[in-house]
């Protein structure tokens, strides 16, 4: 599928623009401008994706061919469970597991994270919302490339808008980055509550990598903790608010 194909999937196509108020021709090309109508449609993709409502984004997500990582997927992976959740945990991208199922952490990485849910008194589906940063599965697992994490972002902010939780939970250095927008590494973004969307967000290790550093499962456990603390103190404002 072409970008005009996405285009006007999306209702975006045609779009008009004046270029030159000379005598163009076909082979004559400018690489501003290019640049500008890339800038643009971006833009308009991403109002368009502003919009959507739950059902209109998952048949977005379903059908995108944004980067280039729907070559190579089985099927893409939106998310799964309460959309009024207060808590929403976000990870990296789809494994080959999830890629199959079409639900994020199926794997040994989601056995370990349903067990870290259980441990603060939280389950899947309920109040608890999950999903990836990137909705397709990388290469050999491979972390996703800046373009594609890009052209995936939308997508994201849009869940969270439409989720509006209490408390975002960023599972690795991929999804912190992606949510903050930084490139701090994992040991400096812990234990400090962050904002993403203005919406409260704590930072830990993700699952899959805590199947290999068994060590670093104790500063998970503080990170939850810590998440907890947080929840309480955003539900007990809540409460006095109302």
């Amino acid at each position: 599928m072409t970008r005009q194909d996405v285009l006007q999937e999306l209702n975006l196509w045609p779009m008009w623009r004046l270029r030159s108020t000379g005598a163009a021709t076909p082979e004559a090309s400018c690489p501003d401008a290019e640049i500008a109508d890339e800038n643009d449609a971006a833009q308009d993709r991403r109002a368009a994706i502003s919009g959507m409502d739950w059902r209109e984004l998952k048949q977005a997500v379903a059908t995108c061919t944004a980067c280039r990582l729907h070559e190579s997927r089985s099927q893409t992976v939106f998310g799964v469970g309460d959309e009024q959740a207060d808590w929403l945990f976000v990870g990296e991208g789809p494994g080959a597991e999830e890629d199959r199922q079409g639900e994020p952490f199926v794997g040994q990485a989601g056995k370990l994270l349903d067990n870290m849910l259980a441990a603060i008194h939280l389950k899947r589906g309920s109040n608890v919302y999950i999903a990836n940063a990137v909705k397709c599965r990388p290469p050999a697992n491979r972390n996703p490339e800046a373009d594609e994490m890009a052209a995936c972002e939308p997508y994201l902010a849009r869940q969270i808008a439409l989720l509006q939780p209490k408390l975002i939970v960023a599972l690795g250095k991929v999804a912190a980055q992606d949510l903050l927008g930084s490139d701090r590494s994992i040991a400096s973004l812990r234990g400090t509550l962050h904002q993403a969307q203005g919406i409260p967000l704590i930072v830990t290790y993700h699952p899959a990598y805590l199947l290999r550093s068994l060590p670093d499962k104790a500063r998970a456990w503080e990170d939850l903790c810590f998440a907890v603390r947080t929840m309480h103190g955003l539900q007990t404002d809540t409460l006095a608010a109302s």
